[in-house]
């Protein structure tokens, strides 16, 4: 079964049968989570780095920012089997999009928030594919922990 994360969404799954997808990563980033053993697996779509800036908007909806919504996914993966030290991470997006919000700098301080809450909790990011100036989708396959990220020009493994 195919399984959609929108923006500031994520989706844990326990059945080798199904596909966690989301799409338009601009500045966002995507964490794919996956415990091999466990056989558990999920996704988060976070738009920003910090719910500091913002806590009424991270108690409506945690999975906005990456440090509630990180903390939430590995949560909800630990409740249905998966183990902290089992997890392989992998993550895409952050990249530059609009010209005219180069000042902010979204994609980079997403991906500078998620390397941190990684550093801190102890979690290695196996891989990842991020910067740029192209959105990229981002697919994983419940069966195997395989990460696919395509962007309008190519497909390609993580």
């Amino acid at each position: 079964m195919k399984h959609i994360v929108d923006i500031s969404d994520a989706k844990v799954s326990t059945s080798d049968e199904d596909v966690i997808i989301t799409y338009s990563l601009g500045s966002c980033i995507g964490v794919c989570m996956y415990d091999r053993q466990a056989r558990v697996g999920g996704m988060l779509h976070f738009q920003l780095p910090d719910s500091h800036n913002n806590p009424d908007k991270a108690k409506v909806n945690p999975y906005m920012f990456a440090d509630t919504g990180i903390k939430l996914l590995i949560e909800r993966l630990c409740s249905v089997g998966a183990d902290l030290r089992r997890l392989q991470v992998k993550i895409a997006g952050g990249a530059q999009i609009m010209n005219d919000a180069r000042m902010f700098q979204i994609g980079k301080r997403n991906y500078a928030a998620i390397r941190q809450i990684m550093w801190k909790k102890g979690i290695f990011i196996e891989k990842e594919d991020v910067g740029g100036s192209s959105a990229r989708s981002l697919v994983l396959n419940m069966a195997d922990g395989k990460v696919t990220v395509t962007t309008k020009d190519q497909s390609k493994d993580l």
